[in-house]
């Protein structure tokens, strides 16, 4: 029995296949999420990106927040300020980490409390230098209320 049709599509599909882009590969260590309190409206996420080319970190989201952004904490003067960043750069090989005292991605508007021992999904959009995009599913683990944040108690 033959199957041209089914020959030529494989073939097709097998150079399509050898055409694709090679996405550079970005690992995420350390993530974690800080718990929060009955009634809390936020709380931010932590992790350590290193990008195996320049890329960027463009977009975060999560089913646990109606608002999930990426902030940036800055001293000026002794004055602590926060903004949201449109993306972070992940210059290749050089680890870059989301920690209370600098960028961090900020989980807002929950949609319920956040305990210690659960695992919140999180889902980040790199994108590289020639804009192709990436999409990282990964699971932080959801760390105590004393957790140490270095000052940053009163972030949002």
């Amino acid at each position: 029995m033959r199957y041209p049709t089914l020959k030529r599509t494989l073939a097709a599909l097998a150079v399509f296949g050898l055409a694709l882009p090679a996405f550079a590969d970005t690992s995420v260590t350390d993530a974690w999420v800080r718990a929060t309190v009955a009634h809390q409206q936020s709380t931010g996420a932590f992790m350590t990106l290193t990008a195996s080319s320049d890329s960027k970190l463009v977009d975060v989201q999560s089913p646990v927040a109606e608002i999930v952004q990426v902030h940036q904490m800055t001293m000026d003067n002794d004055v602590m300020g926060m903004k949201q960043v449109q993306s972070v750069e992940l210059p290749a090989g050089k680890a870059v980490s989301l920690d209370p005292n600098g960028y961090h991605v900020m989980l807002m508007k929950l949609k319920q409390q956040v305990k210690e021992g659960e695992q919140v999904p999180l889902t980040l959009v790199i994108e590289d230098a020639k804009g192709q995009k990436q999409t990282l599913e990964i699971k932080a683990p959801v760390r105590a209320l004393n957790a140490e944040m270095h000052g940053h108690e009163h972030m949002h």
